[in-house]
């Protein structure tokens, strides 16, 4: 009823810490809460806590006793239980004892779900990004050979593994060419691709965080972002990883895949092969091949779970595949179809 004295619990819009209160009306709550938590009266409201609805004199009487509110002052808004999350994402003030509590919660809790909620918030509470050298993270170089002395020399020696792989299976399809010279124009072709890709520095760059934006495929703090699967513009799930942050990132980001667009193995090696039956490694336009094999011209960086096995039944350029020279003469050799003439 109305004029009954009601106890709600409130709180300010910063601060987490709740007040129990006890008020006839919402003005005169307001002059307590304001005095408690010293906001300014002129402009200030009372707002429910799980949804930012606002008490009115109408509506407060309604209200269960003990009520959770958040006190907001004039030019301020608050959309509910979200508004903590975002303060949250947005500052490390309580990281401290937001992991201890996490840590506490963990130890007790008996729901598998729940378990990992808490160990994956747990994880990202505790990331240690900011450090690279092996003396301020030892945890992180566990298992990583002694002549690494920074994160993001690891990583880049990462990505450049990866990469020489793909010039190894490159290497290793001279093994089905039966004709010898066939064979040989395609070991002149792939020598010249390693040569190129010896230059680029195997493009180490795209998993080391301290090259520049351009070159790189993470953030200045070593964030990864899914590309999504070959199909697709964008990663749908919004997958992310920071393999810096700590040894278990770096462990599960090696489960990442640098994908082909344009399959590896199913077509751009099959159509070296094929435009070296009658033309010589000179003839091949190695800048094309080399984007497609080597770069993220055809590379997509993908989460295990994007990582699509299947076709993706996408084929190289064929006006790409020769040289310009080599198309220059290929249409002057092209036989011109004579005009009849009309009588």
């Amino acid at each position: 009823m109305f004029g009954e004295i009601k106890p709600v619990k409130i709180r300010s819009y910063s601060e987490n810490r709740k007040y129990g209160i006890a008020a006839k009306d919402v003005k005169e709550l307001l002059k307590k809460a304001c005095n408690l938590l010293l906001v300014p009266l002129s402009g200030a409201r009372v707002c429910l806590y799980e949804d930012g609805t606002i008490v009115t004199e109408e509506f407060f009487p309604t209200l269960a006793d003990n009520t959770e509110l958040v006190l907001i002052s004039k030019g301020q808004t608050w959309s509910g239980v979200v508004c903590d999350i975002s303060q949250l994402l947005n500052t490390d003030r309580h990281a401290d004892s937001l992991i201890e509590a996490a840590k506490g919660l963990l130890s007790d809790e008996k729901s598998s779900k729940r378990r990992k909620i808490l160990t994956d918030l747990l994880q990202n509470l505790e990331d240690r990004s900011e450090l690279e050298s092996r003396e301020e993270d030892e945890d992180w170089f566990q298992g990583v050979d002694s002549r690494f002395k920074t994160k993001s020399a690891y990583m880049k020696y990462n990505c450049e593994s990866r990469i020489r792989g793909y010039l190894k299976e490159l290497d290793d399809a001279t093994k089905s060419i039966q004709k010898a010279k066939v064979r040989a124009e395609f070991l002149k072709t792939s020598h010249s691709l390693a040569e190129m890709l010896k230059i680029a520095k195997y493009n180490g760059c795209y998993f080391d965080r301290t090259e520049k934006q351009p070159d790189r495929l993470c953030t200045q703090e070593g964030w990864f972002t899914c590309q999504g699967s070959f199909d697709e513009k964008v990663c749908k799930s919004l997958h992310s990883i920071n393999p810096y942050g700590s040894r278990e990132g770096r462990i599960v980001f090696s489960t990442w895949n640098l994908d082909h667009r344009i399959e590896k193995k199913r077509t751009v090696i099959p159509a070296l092969l094929e435009a070296l039956q009658n033309h010589r490694s000179t003839d091949i336009n190695l800048n094309y091949f080399y984007q497609l094999l080597f770069t993220r011209e055809n590379l997509k960086l993908v989460h295990i779970v994007c990582h699509k096995k299947g076709a993706h039944n996408l084929q190289c350029d064929t006006k790409k595949i020769y040289n310009n020279a080599t198309k220059d003469l290929k249409a002057k050799q092209k036989p011109k179809v004579k005009k009849r003439r009309m009588t």
